[in-house]
């Protein structure tokens, strides 16, 4: 694909899933999801996405999507790391010489009105950007899934809290290998709890009352009437 981090296409800065996906040490396919949810999530972020294809290294037609500025910032604002700030900052340095190319070939305003004019102008989108950049980093905080860390930390939890309610490692219910249906019952009930059909699906905003959720989850009945039968069966054979 191109070497530059910012190509022209149709008279508009742009990059491209590939190159996000390369530069961020992504697999393609996931950049391409995470696009596929954005778009999916808000109408308005439909325009910022092209979708297109590329031929692979076997000749394959594949898709690929292409971005401008702001699909690039949703896209890329979850990613952190050091790698990642030193795209953005690239990405940024090639954008302003874009535009700045761009300017140099339409000429610059040369009268007072036409000075004045831009002015205004430029004062009026910079305030259309800061305000859309906010609503932005909203809806990213708000829609944008849990990372390996947080995910870790709700299965530890889910071990914890299963191993707890069975009576631990020397139960005899645990030993008798039930302990399976514990752990499918309370990860079915959390998926329909928050409308998920994975752990990785969850959404940062619901980080911390997914694991309140965990921590308080008990089992129904009867299946806490079969843990206690079975439990009790190792009392009265000690």
């Amino acid at each position: 694909m191109e070497n530059e981090l910012v190509i022209m296409k149709d008279q508009q800065a742009v990059t491209t899933s590939l190159k996000v996906a390369e530069v961020f040490e992504k697999n393609h396919r996931d950049v391409m999801r995470s696009i596929k949810n954005l778009t999916a999530q808000n109408c308005a972020v439909g325009s910022m996405f092209v979708e297109s294809t590329y031929v692979n290294q076997q000749n394959h037609e594949q898709p690929m999507y292409y971005m401008n500025r702001d699909g690039f910032s949703l896209l890329v604002m979850g990613f952190t790391g050091q790698k990642a700030l030193d795209f953005k900052l690239k990405y940024i340095k090639a954008f302003n010489k874009m535009e700045a190319y761009i300017k140099q070939q339409q000429g610059l305003p040369q009268t007072p009105e036409e000075k004045l004019n831009l002015t205004m102008e430029v004062t009026v989108r910079l305030d259309k950007r800061v305000s859309q950049t906010e609503k932005d980093i909203k809806f990213l905080k708000e829609t944008s899934e849990i990372n390996s860390a947080q995910r870790y930390e709700l299965e530890s939890l889910r071990k914890k809290r299963v191993m707890k309610l069975v009576g631990g490692a020397d139960s005899n219910y645990y030993r008798e290998k039930h302990v399976k249906k514990v752990f499918s019952k309370i990860s079915s009930d959390f998926h329909k709890a928050f409308h998920i059909s994975r752990y990785e699906d969850l959404k940062k905003k619901d980080f911390e009352a997914a694991k309140k959720y965990i921590k308080n989850w008990y089992p129904p009945y009867d299946l806490k009437q079969e843990i206690d039968a079975i439990n009790a069966q190792e009392t009265l054979t000690m």
